[in-house]
């Protein structure tokens, strides 16, 4: 069994736009049933802790038509994270930075996230991302001084299918960002840059993101037997 660590903006309010954003439901909630189904455990954990802001869309009509990730939502399965600064990264086999643009926000230059997913990359461990998931990515210098995604195949949000307005609002461009620094893909689903970092491009790659995660876990979990 794997342990992974899902990690939530805990949301981010602009009131002079009369914009509120969090974490995006079927990010976390895709993965998670994937990810549990398959054996593994999966904890939360967010910059304050406690509940995190979810980003009402995700749970909209045109974008959750089911209610699949409502119902899950409405359960409680995301009202309980742990502070990043509680978090003990030895303990876990993967990092995995779920998507929403609250993730730009509170995310993005979070030193504590930062030492999180080198502390696991270190370890020989999975660092992961969807969506605007990455943004965090960018930001993390590995000693040398560089990102940890710097000259890497990735992928994330594509810039051409953000909101319209909401690019003029937003504090960076995360394909730009990512443009400068890595090999950005805005056509595949789900990109490896190496063996121990993976990110996917959108909400509908969350479970293909999971799915790779478990096959990642079943071929390590081969090798240590």
């Amino acid at each position: 069994m794997a342990k992974v660590l899902a990690v939530l903006s805990s949301g981010h309010k602009d009131t002079e736009n009369n914009y509120e954003t969090g974490w995006w439901a079927e990010e976390l909630f895709a993965p998670m049933e994937i990810l549990e189904k398959a054996g593994h455990q999966v904890e939360l954990a967010s910059p304050l802790g406690g509940k995190p802001t979810l980003d009402q869309a995700s749970i909209s009509e045109d974008y959750d038509p089911e209610g699949k990730y409502k119902k899950m939502y409405e359960a409680g399965l995301a009202d309980d994270t742990k502070k990043l600064s509680d978090v003990n990264a030895a303990d876990y086999d993967a990092v995995f930075i779920v998507g929403g643009h609250g993730a730009m926000y509170d995310l993005a230059e979070n030193e504590t996230l930062h030492n999180i997913i080198n502390a696991v990359y270190d370890n020989g461990k999975i660092v992961s991302a969807v969506c605007h998931g990455p943004a965090p990515l960018i930001w993390t210098k590995r000693p040398d001084g560089k990102s940890i995604i710097e000259g890497l195949d990735v992928t994330g949000y594509p810039e051409a299918v953000e909101p319209e307005g909401l690019p003029e609002i937003l504090p960076f461009s995360l394909e730009g960002k990512m443009n400068e620094i890595a090999n950005y893909s805005a056509e595949e689903k789900v990109v490896w840059g190496n063996d121990q970092l993976v990110t996917g491009r959108d909400p509908f790659s969350s479970e293909a993101l999971a799915e790779e995660l478990v096959k990642a876990f079943d071929k390590k979990s081969k090798q240590e037997n």
